[in-house]
């Protein structure tokens, strides 16, 4: 089997996935625009063949890449990047290559959140009221018709990138000077918690693995008050979520591929809201921590997947596994103090590159615990700030 990896160094964690599928017999065959001398010596060694490009963002260079290893190894079973910014050029490499995964036809769906939302209401799963505009004359009739507050947001994009929380005409207009040249949509707000439904599928779009997220507040709040976060996997998924988890699963047709689904629970009702469906892992070190939580390799279990179409491991969800950042302040405990006090607990410090630290924090602490309440003191224990 030949599988193409799209930027196989980035993130980190992803090396797991080439060892797991290396072991597994597979020819993995590595493109990016990172010099091979910067590479890790462990991703150097299981990967079969690496081919440099100038530059990811140009199609040519990456097509003749994969037409070099077509020459080389025979047919392309798979190509793949698990990153949201690589999924349109993995779909493009997929139709010109014909390659098993999602093609070009079926990226605006699990890409723009104006058809996503088409998707959810086929699926009878409650969505915010919301389009695309147009213009600002536009944009003035909408948010009168949603009611203030409402948020804009780019109709394609990730997370909380270029997220606005709009409360009024005066901060409309605004808007309007920041504003980039794409389509944006506006949706009414909802007061409500992020829970996510992740997981992985298997050839069949059978799901093999779930899970789910909670935030103790929004990525935009973080941002917009610069303050710490925490997120955690909890050992129980609620059976709503599971449901309309499974029925966008078919719907969206996620075929041997991670997934990473956001609704809002509303505060007032506890009623779930689609957001926006991701078609490959949560971000951050999420990844790892469904290991930590679960006592399993799910790097592993993708490679069986791809080559063998199994799931081996067995779910028992024994622990809480949780992120929790920390930006350069003044705490009250040290790390030290944390280290000494909850070592058991402990499962990874983690430094933070510059661009993920405005919301992943300058560092975070990876824990778990199969009980609650120390879940929750050990939260605190590392986020009070000294008075």
């Amino acid at each position: 089997m030949n599988f193409v990896f799209i930027s196989p160094h980035f993130p980190s964690n992803f090396e797991n996935f080439i060892v797991r599928l290396r072991e597994n017999g597979v020819n993995v065959l590595g493109i990016a625009d990172e010099q091979y001398n910067n590479l890790s010596e462990n991703l150097k060694a299981n990967l079969t063949e690496y081919y440099r490009v100038n530059d990811l963002e140009n199609y040519g260079e990456v097509l003749r890449a994969c037409g070099y290893f077509t020459h080389k190894y025979g047919k392309i079973d798979r190509i793949e990047s698990h990153n949201e910014h690589w999924l349109e050029l993995d779909a493009k490499l997929r139709t010109d290559f014909n390659v098993f995964g999602f093609h070009n036809k079926d990226m605006d769906k699990i890409k723009r959140k104006s058809e996503m939302k088409k998707v959810f209401k086929e699926c009878n799963i409650p969505v915010a009221k919301g389009r695309v505009f147009t213009d600002h004359e536009d944009a003035i009739k909408l948010a009168k018709e949603l009611g203030y507050p409402v948020c804009i947001k780019p109709d394609c994009g990730v997370g909380a990138n270029d997220t606005h929380k709009i409360h009024n005409e005066d901060e409309l207009m605004a808007f309007y000077s920041v504003k980039h040249d794409v389509d944006y949509i506006m949706e009414e707000f909802i007061d409500g918690d992020i829970v996510t439904y992740d997981g992985l599928t298997d050839q069949n779009g059978n799901t093999v693995f779930n899970s789910t997220l909670l935030y103790d507040k929004a990525v935009l709040e973080i941002a917009e008050f610069d303050t710490d976060m925490y997120y955690y996997i909890p050992r129980e998924i609620p059976e709503d979520l599971i449901e309309y988890g499974e029925l966008c699963i078919k719907a969206f047709n996620v075929f041997e591929r991670f997934f990473h689904i956001e609704f809002f629970r509303e505060k007032d009702t506890g009623k779930l809201i689609a957001l926006e469906i991701n078609c490959r892992p949560p971000g951050g070190s999420t990844t790892d921590m469904f290991n930590y939580a679960n006592d399993i390799d799910v790097y592993k279990e993708y490679a069986n997947i791809v080559t063998h179409n199994t799931f081996e491991a067995k779910i028992t969800r024994p622990y809480y596994c949780c992120y929790i950042s920390r930006k350069d302040r003044n705490y009250l405990n040290s790390v030290d103090d944390i280290i000494e006090k909850y070592y058991d607990y402990i499962v990874d410090i983690q430094s933070i590159p510059g661009i993920f630290s405005t919301i992943m924090g300058n560092y975070g602490f990876i824990i778990r615990t199969p009980e609650k309440d120390k879940l929750s003191e050990i939260i605190q224990a590392i986020s009070i700030e000294r008075s």
